[in-house]
């Protein structure tokens, strides 16, 4: 419990600070631009548009600091180990920069309007004034556009910000869209190719803020005082009070702010390359029913934890694609596992290949990332665990269900886990069958210790037709379950969660229990309120504390 106190309240606080200084950047730079003496004249031309563009882009700035924080594994696994980080927190940070870039895209595109139309002499006379200036040495211009014949559109086409504007935005607009479940689940080859353009954002937005399009009134000797001239512009540079305006754009600021990040990145590949040079052994390779796969992986210096997930790369089927698969195997085993499901273009190659192995010939070279934490490694802080898995959301649990065997084998007396109520969602009969194994192996090993109240493990078939449910009803006195062979009988359908949360907390008055789940984000929001609803008011008595494993 206290681990998860750390966590949540840690995740908690980043989040605040988070926010408070987005909401400080965009406060602050709004009033610099929208306030500040020196930008008084570009006001002039461009309104409230101006503070409209330049705040976002100081909040769009401190956010590209931090886009690249969460895709460095290595660096947020070691975070994690040392301070207790939640993954979920860094992947919710990597997510939130749509909205400021739309707002300072749009602003743009409407300063772009209002500087062609001042240069065309729309306006005020002190907008064409400002216009007119000449650009003698770069130095004197206020607005960008220096010509009457050209388009909006020929200006953003031509110069250093619009360019880049037009390329960093088409670039985010294809990393977003590819974010899109849907894509990512059916289509994993099309989100991990766009993300990369990541790389084409940052180059620029790095050369974005170099085109200083923006500018601002320099100080000159004699100074020129807006509040006194601005209505006198065809005295400019003809009487002492009213010296011609200087204007200046820059410093390009936004290397700034990502070049720490690019440098820690840039590491991280680095890291990467290491271990995926390093030599991965296969020691076994299953082919379960329902084309899953099982592959026993040996490395040196490997060391793990339960629930936690590696990357894997197959140079065979793509040299830049790496996929996050979470262990089966426990720590204590001298190897480590994955369960593959066929489930995309890179699972089925791998399957295919795999299969048309000649017997007793290794597998195709496998790079190997990781290993990397997840909130499942703080089940054993409490003393009572609910674990929910759906499908192949199963493996964490696995893995730690492996892990409290050996540990009752050699009877660990730093265990401190009591109690366990595993879960299991799944769709089709078939995908129990690679599971089935190791429960009938928990089974007789808690019976044959005295521990046969030590795991109550009920699993839910949600998806079943009337002939299978009439065959189960027929075998129902048997000893065995007919779907899964053991002799916990299957359920069909959908867990009642009140019903199982009221059992758990009448069975442990006094716990604190941990809810963890791997599984889709819908199951996740009723456990999360189901753990709300029956933790008791009074600290003495049960509480429920819900832990999610992004997937």
């Amino acid at each position: 419990m206290g681990n998860w106190i750390i966590n949540n309240g840690l995740t908690s606080f980043i989040l605040v600070v988070w926010m408070g200084i987005n909401l400080f950047l965009f406060v602050w730079f709004y009033q610099l631009y929208d306030l500040g003496d020196d930008f008084f004249y570009t006001r002039h031309l461009l309104g409230s548009a101006l503070p409209w563009a330049r705040a976002p882009a100081a909040v769009l700035n401190f956010n590209c600091m931090l886009i690249l924080l969460p895709v460095c594994r290595n660096l947020l696994s070691l975070l994690r180990g040392s301070f207790v980080v939640r993954s979920g927190c860094s992947i919710s940070l990597h997510r939130q920069r749509k909205s400021v870039s739309t707002v300072h895209t749009v602003a743009h595109l409407l300063n772009v309007e209002w500087f062609n139309n001042s240069r065309r002499g729309v306006y005020d006379e002190l907008s064409t004034a400002l216009s007119n200036l000449s650009d003698s040495e770069n130095t004197t211009f206020l607005n960008p556009v220096r010509r009457i014949d050209i388009t909006p559109t020929y200006f953003v086409f031509t110069t250093i910000a619009g360019l880049t504007g037009v390329i960093i935005t088409l670039a985010l607009i294809l990393i977003i869209t590819s974010s899109m479940e849907v894509i990512r689940r059916s289509y994993f080859e099309v989100f991990w190719y766009t993300h990369h353009l990541f790389v084409i954002f940052f180059i620029g937005l790095v050369f974005h803020g170099a085109g200083f399009i923006v500018r601002r009134q320099k100080k000159t000797n004699p100074p020129h005082n807006f509040t006194f001239c601005k209505d006198r512009s065809d005295d400019w540079g003809k009487i002492p009070e009213c010296p011609i305006p200087q204007f200046q754009g820059g410093p390009a600021q936004t290397w700034w702010w990502v070049i720490g990040p690019m440098i820690l990145y840039i590491c991280e590949r680095v890291l990467r390359f290491i271990r995926y040079m390093q030599t991965v052994q296969y020691r076994k390779i299953v082919m379960h029913p329902s084309k899953v796969l099982e592959l026993q992986l040996v490395k040196d210096g490997f060391k793990m934890e339960v629930g936690q997930y590696v990357f894997l790369n197959c140079p065979a089927i793509s040299q830049l694609e790496w996929h996050p698969f979470t262990m089966t195997s426990a720590p204590e085993e001298d190897f480590f596992s994955v369960h593959i499901r066929s489930a995309g273009d890179w699972t089925d190659k791998l399957i295919d290949i795999v299969q048309n192995l000649p017997e007793g010939a290794q597998g195709p070279k496998m790079g190997v990332d990781g290993p990397f934490g997840t909130a499942s490694e703080d089940v054993f802080d409490y003393e009572v665990s609910m674990l929910v898995g759906a499908g192949i959301g199963v493996t964490p649990f696995a893995s730690i269900l492996k892990s409290i065997w050996y540990k009752f084998k050699i009877s660990n007396s730093k265990l401190r886990t009591r109690k366990i109520y595993f879960y299991w969602l799944c769709r089709e009969t078939h995908a129990f069958e690679w599971f089935s194994d190791l429960l009938q192996v928990l089974e007789k090993e808690m019976e044959e210790r005295g521990m046969g109240n030590f795991l109550t493990y009920k699993l839910y078939l949600t998806g079943w037709d009337q002939n299978l449910r009439f065959h189960e009803g027929v075998h129902f006195e048997e000893d065995k379950d007919v779907v899964t062979g053991l002799k916990q009988k299957t359920h069909y359908g959908r867990p009642a969660w009140d019903k199982e949360f009221e059992q758990v907390r009448k069975e442990n008055p006094t716990s604190v229990v941990g809810t963890f789940l791997c599984g889709p984000a819908v199951l996740a929001k009723v456990l999360e309120k189901k753990c709300a609803k029956y933790s008791d008011v009074d600290p003495r008595k049960t509480k429920f504390y819900f832990n999610k494993e992004n997937f």
